[in-house]
């Protein structure tokens, strides 16, 4: 890439966002009708984004299921509420734009400041993850490995030292270990995939700090939804409702763009895949998740924190978020705390198993609420995944975290860089 493809003012924008391919088909923008398949959040905010900036182009969502959302989903039971999968946005201007242009900001809160604390529990015992656990591995260690990944292609456990840190960051993600995922696609800005701002970096995080419309957080915090993250897809969904260049089609099967472009009558480059494409079984992470509560006085040796990551393979648990620790609005009733639970199927466990476990790592009291809320199918992004794809030479526009990013502030950034093409 050359260095002038982006401006100052686009790193402003999107930080490093900007890292990221941008599959887009070079003749989208010549479309006055544009076919979204999958309606999920990059499908939703693609929509909303395109739908708002240009009133005169049609736009049709097809949706396989019977609900919006895709992998963002809330669960709730009386007092109790538990994201299924994501349940907060990770500090990024364009997912700020995105609640604001929504009018959430008055459900939009940063995370509780006590619950940082992250630990790592290996042959039974836990503990802290923090900068000391990182000059552990060796800083001079460390800075080579991360200098030998600039070459591209690496896996996350060639550039972080200590295999149980690095199983324990990509479980926490992507809930594979860390041979397996592409240090390009988890950490582009550590590697220096793609191009690097004209300035100083330091100079560009202060000016995008400047830029947040609603709120600048704090270093280390993330912010969520009051009612969890359907919050926001209930709120697409109603704002696209009320465009009358927006239709959304649930129940839709298609097996591939071109069979889209062909039954809507459409040229290719109309066509935005938002949906898995070319994925088999054995190219994802099949994960249970339960949710389990408990009263406070009964789970007091386990103090205020963000969660544990497990890389054991003999413990059927991967990971537990401490739901009702890190929101600042309410997950649990007066006096009680909730966890998320993460089971990857490929660890043998049943729902004895995860209980009995989870007597050993949380409490040996029973549990008020222990119950399995939903599962999730995690893409596999091996090493050299981010190297394969061509933002070039591109018939239809691809977009959403089963192609080239994981969070909501990819899909969400995503979503603004592709209407920024019309």
């Amino acid at each position: 890439m050359c260095d002038s493809l982006f401006t100052v003012e686009d790193w402003v924008r999107y930080g490093d966002e900007l890292r990221r391919p941008l599959l887009v088909a070079p003749k989208l923008s010549q479309s006055t009708k544009v076919c979204i398949v999958g309606g999920g959040l990059s499908g939703l905010s693609i929509a909303y984004r395109i739908a708002t900036k240009r009133p005169d182009i049609e736009i049709e969502i097809l949706e396989r299921t019977e609900r919006c959302g895709g992998t963002i989903e809330t669960w709730s039971e009386g007092e109790w509420l538990c994201d299924v999968a994501v349940n907060a946005a990770r500090p990024h201007h364009s997912f700020w734009r995105l609640v604001k242009d929504l009018g959430l900001g008055d459900v939009f809160f940063e995370s509780n400041p006590e619950a940082t604390s992250r630990w790592l529990l290996l042959n039974n015992k836990k503990s802290r993850l923090s900068l000391l656990t990182a000059l552990k591995m060796g800083p001079l260690r460390l800075l080579r490995s991360v200098r030998s990944s600039r070459s591209g292609g690496k896996s996350i456990a060639e550039i972080i030292p200590n295999q149980s840190v690095a199983d324990a960051m990509t479980l926490g993600i992507v809930n594979d270990v860390s041979r397996n995922v592409d240090a390009d696609f988890l950490m582009p800005s550590m590697t220096r995939f793609g191009e690097n701002p004209p300035i100083k970096w330091s100079k560009i995080k202060k000016m995008m700090k400047q830029s947040y419309p609603l709120f600048s957080p704090r270093k280390g915090s993330i912010a969520s939804f009051e009612g969890g993250m359907q919050t926001l897809i209930d709120a697409l969904v109603a704002q696209l409702g009320q465009l009358s260049n927006v239709q959304i089609h649930y129940q839709q099967q298609f097996d591939n763009p071109e069979q889209v472009a062909l039954e809507q009558n459409l040229p290719i480059h109309s066509i935005i895949w938002c949906a898995p494409l070319d994925r088999t079984a054995e190219d994802q992470t099949e994960l249970d998740v339960y949710a389990v509560g408990y009263a406070s006085k009964d789970i007091t040796t386990v103090p205020i924190g963000y969660g544990t990551l497990i890389p054991d393979n003999e413990i059927p648990v991967s990971g537990i978020l401490h739901e009702s620790d890190v929101h600042t609005t309410s997950r649990a009733p007066a006096n009680h705390r909730l966890f998320r639970i993460m089971a990857p199927r490929r660890r043998g466990g049943d729902e004895a198993a995860v209980r009995n476990s989870l007597k050993q790592i949380l409490s040996g009291k029973e549990p008020i609420l222990f119950k399995k809320i939903g599962q999730r199918s995690i893409p596999s992004y091996n090493p050299g995944y981010m190297s394969t794809f061509d933002d070039n030479n591109r018939s239809f526009t691809r977009a959403g975290w089963f192609f080239s990013g994981v969070s909501v502030t990819h899909v969400v950034a995503e979503a603004e860089r592709i209407a920024d093409k019309f």
